[in-house]
């Protein structure tokens, strides 16, 4: 597997702030919830990640760019994939096409990903975009060629990320909570209610999901008046 030419970085990534802020509050943050992922997976076989939200607009490809980041920036060999199949925003953060991905090797049956992942300038992180967007997300991510595809990206990276949709709007993310190691679940502030979070945890339970953690997104500092993530280690902060 041999990744694209390195992405050369635009004002569209200004998301990725382990990367471009990497001593600023906000990527401590990230850095500590590394260590909260880590410490909750300590006693766990841990080689995929999959982020979601209750509903649109919660920030949760922001925060799987970000995790990825911080854990490519530890020295693991990490893929980020863009499993939006419906809205998908990670290649904007990249800067680079999303024709060609995940569902390239989904529908046209490669023999390898040659020319579909990237390399970023953050080392040992690289991205799969999710390519043309197909009519039948569900279908495909559910589909064998994705169990085996899962199981050869894993074998070739330390740490695989999924950036899932939500999973109150589609079942895409139920779909995958059953094919990762583990789950987050991204809440934001002033925006996920309280009905729409308890019919989430539902579905992520039903979906057998290992929640290792929920990432509060966008609580005010009281000084500074700067969003802020919080982290809480079990599904049990979803109540």
């Amino acid at each position: 597997m041999f990744p694209k030419k390195r992405i050369k970085f635009s004002e569209r990534t200004g998301n990725l702030v382990t990367i471009f802020r990497p001593y600023s509050p906000i990527a401590e943050e990230f850095r500590s919830i590394r260590s909260n992922i880590q410490f909750q997976t300590i006693d766990q076989s841990f080689s995929s990640l999959m982020v979601t939200s209750a509903a649109p607009g919660e920030g949760k490809s922001t925060m799987a760019a970000n995790i990825a980041a911080v854990f490519a920036a530890q020295g693991k060999k990490v893929l980020l994939v863009d499993a939006d199949l419906r809205n998908p925003s990670l290649h904007f953060f990249f800067n680079c096409s999303n024709r060609e991905g995940l569902t390239t090797l989904l529908s046209e049956d490669p023999d390898s990903t040659d020319g579909l992942i990237h390399r970023t300038y953050q080392r040992n992180l690289f991205f799969l975009p999710t390519g043309t967007l197909p009519p039948n997300p569900s279908e495909l991510l559910s589909s064998s060629k994705m169990d085996d595809w899962m199981v050869l990206l894993e074998a070739e990276f330390d740490l695989v990320i999924y950036d899932l949709p939500p999973i109150v709007t589609v079942t895409d993310a139920q779909i995958m909570a059953g094919k990762t190691d583990g789950t987050i679940f991204v809440v934001r502030n002033n925006v996920t209610d309280r009905k729409t979070m308890m019919k989430a945890k539902q579905l992520l339970e039903l979906a057998q999901a290992n929640v290792i953690g929920v990432l509060f997104n966008g609580k005010k500092k009281e000084r500074k008046n700067q969003d802020v993530y919080g982290y809480y280690g079990s599904a049990g902060g979803v109540r």
